[in-house]
């Protein structure tokens, strides 16, 4: 179903000067010019109320570093005026891991208001207030929520009609299927050495699919058996159970 207005990225951050930054080249910078998507940076500060256009606080309880205040945010989030359905995600090493069938489903709708934290984090009263899905990119720590948002918008707006040239190249990459993506190869025929692998000259169309396949399934059994595990239960769920009934 295609969207009455251009997807559009809405990012509550310290730095607005960090956006679009990598957005504003390749594919999503054409795109973006382009108009097939939006992108808002919206100043953190803006919402303070004091001469200082104070953001933080130490934290409740002691200890180190300092908290994004809840009243300022809460306003930040408010004056950004977002509209019906679109999600609040908050980037956070705490939160869910960002997985393309999520991708997907983001990519799908109006598109996302992103907070992006700074510091020892933001309170929780605001993140409980405001409904904020936490989202995280990977178990490590950022300085910030900036580089997250940016991966997380770089990977909803590729997929995005009219941005990829063929429809087919966000269909067949890592994680479409749940699984890990089969190894590339183009020109040269011969590189130090080593050829492409002759199966992917033959011309036949369905042997290049099934070694494709076979090896997405050797990847992901080797390097994420997390993900092979899911693949084979999904494969076994889907097995339709013989009829032993006599007839």
């Amino acid at each position: 179903m295609t969207n009455p207005s251009p997807w559009r990225a809405t990012v509550l951050t310290l730095f607005p000067e960090m956006f679009p930054g990598p957005l504003g080249v390749s594919l999503a910078g054409r795109a973006l010019a382009a108009g097939l998507w939006e992108l808002e940076a919206r100043d953190i500060r803006a919402s303070a109320t004091d001469r200082h256009r104070s953001v933080d606080d130490t934290p409740a309880g002691g200890g180190p570093g300092m908290v994004l205040r809840a009243d300022v945010l809460a306003a930040a989030i408010d004056a950004a005026e977002i509209g019906e359905g679109r999600p609040k995600l908050l980037m956070s090493p705490r939160g869910r891991p960002l997985t393309q069938a999520r991708v997907v489903e983001l990519a799908q709708g109006p598109g996302p208001l992103i907070v992006c934290g700074r510091f020892e984090g933001i309170d929780q009263r605001v993140i409980d207030a405001r409904g904020l899905e936490e989202v995280s990119i990977g178990d490590y720590v950022l300085s910030g929520g900036e580089i997250a948002a940016l991966a997380l918008i770089d990977a909803c707006v590729r997929l995005l009609p009219g941005v990829m040239g063929k429809e087919a190249s966000g269909t067949e990459e890592s994680f479409s299927d749940g699984l890990l993506e089969y190894p590339q190869y183009t020109r040269p025929q011969l590189f130090e050495g080593v050829p492409i692998p002759q199966i992917l000259t033959s011309g036949d169309h369905a042997k290049v699919a099934a070694w494709r396949r076979a090896e997405s399934e050797a990847l992901t059994a080797a390097r994420r058996p997390d993900l092979w595990e899911k693949a084979e239960n999904r494969a076994v769920g889907q097995k339709t159970p013989k009829n032993t009934t006599d007839g």
